[in-house]
């Protein structure tokens, strides 16, 4: 079996119905790299897909928001491949207005279950629960809930959206090892053949010693700046009689996230406005851009700071400033 893995998508994010300003929203980009990661599916070349959690950027969303982020998986069901969704922690464990998501090819793990597909003479069972808190101590009731030892399959799998211990993120390469919200390595099933996990944004592989691996396909876009130097994408994993064969990781058109300091402490308007201009114009065409300055502004130069301003000098890009 060939599957395509996905995650993390915070569609919704900077997408307003009725936006008071007139700007490029980074909404689009979401949708786009979703739209560009099911491809493969949509042309056939997979045999399932699995979205690991946070399709949404929050709960509380219009019923409009819902019905287009369920629209690309219900097109992806539609062409015959069975579609795996698991709730993350944006949608507060549950995907909003579920009547929008029924679809007999979408499997929603909206309670701890077991799916089970079968494709190219493989039967895998996907084993998953909702984003859980404090799911340290719950993780071992909420698999044997979902019915994982009893399956009847050649392949098991574990579908999450959760921090695994020894899990990264962040700047600084923040571990995660220990807290309520971190499963232990130690509790994995040994007889799974992978755990498949959204949450974390970063793209990774953890190979635990005597537990299965667990992979990360990580976000489709970068949601902060904490994220820019990190390449974005989703996974295609094949499976076999004895288990996970291979696993390739396709890089996304994730939009440069680029931060510039500026000096103003000795420049008058005209010049805080050149020196903006020229900090902007020295990065990508498209990209998402964060001035600094590296002392307060005097209070003349508070106009030529304005976000209106910025956004005259933006173009296509997205341009925000950065505390001093």
């Amino acid at each position: 079996m060939r599957l395509l893995f996905v995650s993390d998508t915070h569609l919704g994010f900077d997408l307003p119905a009725r936006p008071r300003v007139e700007r490029r929203r980074r909404g689009h980009d979401f949708f786009r790299n979703f739209e560009l990661a099911l491809a493969p599916a949509l042309a056939g070349e997979v045999d399932a897909v699995l979205h690991g959690g946070d399709l949404l950027y929050r709960s509380r969303v219009p019923a409009w928001l819902a019905e287009a982020a369920l629209a690309p998986l219900k097109r992806v069901a539609s062409r015959g491949v069975p579609v795996l969704l698991v709730p993350g922690n944006h949608e507060r464990s549950r995907v909003p207005y579920p009547l929008l998501g029924l679809h007999e090819r979408l499997h929603v793990f909206d309670r701890p279950k077991t799916v089970v597909l079968e494709a190219r003479g493989v039967r895998v069972a996907f084993s998953g629960f909702p984003y859980a808190r404090q799911v340290r101590a719950a993780f071992p009731a909420l698999l044997a809930a979902t019915g994982y030892a009893s399956a009847q399959a050649d392949v098991r799998l574990v579908c999450l959206h959760h921090c695994v211990e020894n899990a990264t993120c962040g700047p600084g390469n923040f571990t995660f090892r220990h807290g309520d919200d971190v499963i232990r390595s130690a509790d994995l099933p040994r007889d799974a053949a992978a755990v498949l996990s959204g949450h974390l944004h970063r793209h990774q592989v953890l190979r635990p010693a005597g537990a299965p691996p667990v992979l990360y396909p990580g976000s489709v876009e970068r949601t902060s700046f904490a994220e820019a130097p990190e390449t974005k994408g989703y996974l295609v994993l094949d499976f076999s009689h004895s288990g996970l064969e291979r696993w390739e990781f396709r890089p996304l058109p994730a939009r440069p996230m680029v931060v510039r300091e500026v000096e103003l402490e000795d420049a008058d308007v005209e010049e805080a406005r050149a020196r903006l201009g020229a900090a902007i114009d020295s990065t990508p065409a498209d990209a998402v851009v964060q001035l600094r300055l590296r002392a307060p502004p005097r209070v003349e130069l508070w106009s030529v700071l304005q976000a209106s301003s910025l956004r005259a000098m933006a173009g296509e890009r997205n341009v925000s400033l950065g505390a001093p």
